[in-house]
């Protein structure tokens, strides 16, 4: 049967994949990991160039790649991959961008291969994007990159740690990135929001797959007060200060209110914020069902708003 919340295009995608998975537990996770690792492989160099379309390589902690035959330094998307801090990886999500936003715009990409917990707890995950970060920027010149122009950008865990390295970058000074685009972002840990309720068993990605994975990811901090926006950016006292921001998230998503939250604490502070609520977009609703409506209009908003940035 449909879920009747979802959009049609997207609860069909759903179904056909079995429909809404069993919540993640903490008993589980070692399972989940290794099934999230075989359904995630990862494409070598020459599957990434996809037969001279892409130029590719490899850095420290990074996989990266730019249309072939581009001129000039091009802008970059510094890309941190989705999974929950606990899984996925920099190779698998890189031919999608590369396809729907790299190429289209000319953009560069440089996917970062962040550590997982319950391994690699924070910090450390937020520390090595920033390291590739810094790695990026150093070899700017050589791979043709323009360091002036430089978009963080992630989806799920990813765009939470996205604007968390937009945090600690502010914080320490830089490097100053142009912006940040967080698809369906990770944000707050608490878990105490509307959505959070509403879509219990109901979403991709519900309230108890998200509390073992933020368990996972911080360790004894969890549910304690000492948790920083370094590690949740929600738990941030002020915005100001930050790269404009694209947000988007699903109506039918347990993202849907800590993200729309976020967006009006930065126009608070007087930031540069664009906010999508997708109507009937469950998490991850754009890799169910890429073919959908609703995940062809995400698309092109994405390509938009960065289209704008760079004006």
């Amino acid at each position: 049967m449909r879920e009747a919340y979802m959009d049609r295009e997207v609860a069909a995608a759903v179904a056909a994949r079995g429909g809404v998975p069993e919540p993640l537990t903490a008993e589980r996770l070692r399972e989940w990991q290794r099934a999230d690792a075989t359904a995630r492989p990862r494409p070598g160099l020459r599957e990434l160039a996809d037969g001279g379309r892409f130029e590719a390589g490899l850095g420290e902690g990074v996989v990266w790649a730019r249309p072939a035959g581009a001129s000039g330094r091009l802008p970059v998307l510094h890309y941190l991959h989705g999974g929950g801090l606990i899984g996925g990886n920099a190779y698998a999500v890189l031919p999608r961008v590369l396809r729907e936003l790299a190429e289209p715009l000319g953009f560069a990409v440089v996917s970062v291969e962040y550590p997982l917990a319950p391994d690699a707890p924070y910090p450390r995950p937020l520390h090595a994007c920033r390291d590739a970060l810094r790695w990026t920027l150093a070899n700017a010149a050589p791979l043709g990159l323009d360091p002036a122009r430089v978009v963080l950008a992630g989806k799920s865990a990813g765009g939470g740690l996205a604007a968390a390295l937009a945090l600690l970058l502010r914080d320490e000074g830089g490097p100053v990135t142009i912006g940040q685009l967080l698809l369906s972002p990770m944000l707050d840990d608490r878990g105490g929001t509307a959505s959070a309720r509403q879509l219990a068993g109901r979403d991709t990605w519900d309230a108890a797959s998200n509390a073992t994975a933020w368990r996972a990811a911080l360790g004894a901090r969890y549910g304690t007060p000492d948790v920083p926006p370094y590690a949740a950016p929600a738990r941030a006292t002020s915005l100001a200060g930050l790269p404009p921001a694209y947000l988007e998230v699903g109506s039918a998503e347990t993202f849907r209110d800590e993200v729309v939250a976020y967006a009006g604490a930065l126009w608070q502070c007087g930031g540069s914020a664009e906010l999508h609520v997708w109507p009937g977009a469950c998490h991850g609703f754009d890799t169910l069902a890429p073919g959908a409506a609703v995940s062809r209009a995400a698309v092109a908003a994405r390509q938009g708003w960065l289209r704008r940035l760079l004006e």
